[in-house]
């Protein structure tokens, strides 16, 4: 930053869907000194809260946004400048921002759903973007393609792909096979229905699991991975995650099963547990992911181990929270040699979204997208 370089901090959009965010809370004053990846204040959308990070380091000079305060994607928050900026500058700054306008059509065309049909099966993605690497994300039990609200636009020279698992999501409720190799398949015929010949494979838990079995069974599909708190590596699982989520069946019964993903189990919202019950409330979604849980995960033990199975042939990121609370991050320690392995401290099951910028990093650099 430059001696007359003003910075600002605006409201995020964390995925496709966010138009506005409510300030919840400062977590800085005016005058210090801010790193890049440093938590700046708490925004709320209507699916998660989660905290601003810094992209930049600079020192903050104006608070513009108030706790309380809800305001679009790209509103002003606040600003960062060196001391050799004069008050007058920042407010000059403050006076002349103004939200950049969304173009409403293509903004719809971005982010609306799309579907597909694989293997009779229809089925819920999001494709963005339009560059030569792809980046295919798959979410973990329980989970959809918002798993990655806070990571999908990390890759905007990319071509970023995110689906709905069968019986996941919006995607049709019905299983075209339990096992991992049946999931793995079903990834692999979505990529050839998308006409995607290979891609850098994001995956967490299940879908770390299912990206492994996908490298073994058809590698010339995979130009990496990237797993996070991932299946595959070790034999304990968490059962109290698994089977409560099948069993819940009130927003009082699936709060402390969804509270064991996260390590701030603050940023388990009201509407987080109403879109589940929501969708847990689908006609077949129980039968369907008790089904799972009995191939994969019966007794609290997964069934299957591709990722200690990889040689190596295949770049691999393993990312795990410290305190992951549903798959032990020592499995870790079972993957192949030459890995790279990422513990990261104060992060659970879902460190994608409680360490968004510091994940995103490193996805970056395992997929050379920085």
């Amino acid at each position: 930053m430059s001696e007359t370089t003003i910075t600002p901090v605006v409201m995020p959009k964390w995925g496709l869907s966010m138009r506005e965010g409510t300030v919840n809370e400062w977590l800085v004053e005016v005058g210090d000194e801010i790193v890049t990846g440093m938590p700046i204040l708490n925004v709320e959308t209507d699916k998660i809260a989660n905290a601003v990070e810094a992209t930049d380091a600079g020192i903050l000079r104006r608070k513009v946004a108030e706790e309380g305060d809800v305001l679009p994607v790209k509103a002003l928050l606040g600003v960062m400048a060196p001391e050799a900026v004069s008050d007058a500058q920042i407010d000059a700054f403050i006076a002349d921002w103004v939200v950049p306008a969304t173009d409403d059509d293509e903004d719809e065309q971005v982010s609306s759903d799309r579907y597909i049909e694989v293997n009779g099966l229809r089925v819920r993605y999001i494709r963005q973007g339009d560059g030569d690497d792809t980046v295919l994300f798959i979410h973990g039990f329980g989970g959809d393609l918002n798993n990655w609200l806070f990571n999908l636009d990390a890759f905007p020279e990319s071509t970023v792909v995110a689906l709905d698992l069968p019986a996941h999501g919006q995607t049709e409720t019905r299983l075209t096979g339990s096992s991992l190799s049946d999931l793995a398949a079903f990834v692999a015929d979505f990529m050839q229905a998308l006409d995607l010949p290979a891609a850098h494979l994001v995956g967490h838990s299940l879908g770390g699991a299912i990206a492994a079995q996908l490298a073994l069974d058809v590698p010339q599909r995979v130009r990496s991975l990237s797993l996070i708190g991932s299946g595959g590596f070790g034999a304990e699982v968490n059962e109290a995650y698994t089977q409560g989520f099948i069993d819940a069946q009130s927003r009082r019964d699936l709060k402390p099963v969804v509270e064991l993903l996260f390590a701030d189990t603050e940023l388990v919202s009201r509407q987080m547990l109403d879109d589940l019950l929501k969708y847990k409330r689908l006609d077949g979604v129980s039968d369907c992911l008790q089904q799972l849980q009995d191939s994969l995960f019966a007794g609290g033990k997964q069934s299957s181990q591709p990722g200690q199975q990889l040689n190596g042939s295949v770049p691999l990121l393993l990312i795990w929270g410290e305190d992951d609370a549903i798959i032990p991050a020592h499995h870790a320690d079972n993957a192949p040699a030459g890995s790279r392995i990422e513990r990261i401290s104060g992060a659970g099951h879902m460190p994608q979204m409680e360490k968004a910028a510091e994940v995103n990093r490193l996805l970056q650099q395992h997929t050379g997208s920085e």
